[in-house]
């Protein structure tokens, strides 16, 4: 189902995929990776506490998120290569499409994740 519903979406249409890690190094690491990559246009890195079960207990414990810009058609690489470069065993990869954004962010994360080399990747200040 959610195969069908990325390849629904308009070829304009850009998501937010969001991953957790351990710690800020790891953090700051992955998301100038993705950037590097064009896989991401921006990577938001923010401090969070997680409550979760795992290997059947509850556990707690500080993580950091990241909330990556991307085009619709970036979304499974995206997504591969975070998990190819992430160091949990099962990590949290997951994608939110932006019903409505703003059309200047829009055109900047579609241009800043264009594959190639000739692209300008200046945030567009008005």
């Amino acid at each position: 189902m959610a195969e069908t519903i990325l390849q629904n979406m308009p070829t304009n249409a850009i998501a937010i995929v969001q991953t957790t890690v351990a710690s800020r190094q790891e953090a700051q690491r992955l998301a100038g990776l993705m950037v590097k990559a064009r896989l991401a246009a921006c990577v938001q890195v923010t401090p969070i506490h997680s409550t979760y079960r795992w290997h059947n207990k509850v556990e707690q414990s500080a993580e950091w998120l990241l909330a990556a810009k991307t085009r619709n058609a970036r979304t499974k690489a995206l997504m591969a290569f975070i998990r190819h470069h992430h160091p949990y065993e099962l990590p949290e990869i997951m994608v939110v499409n932006a019903a409505q954004v703003l059309p200047a962010y829009r055109q900047w994360v579609l241009q800043a994740t264009k594959t190639g080399r000739s692209n300008r990747s200046s945030i567009p200040l008005r």
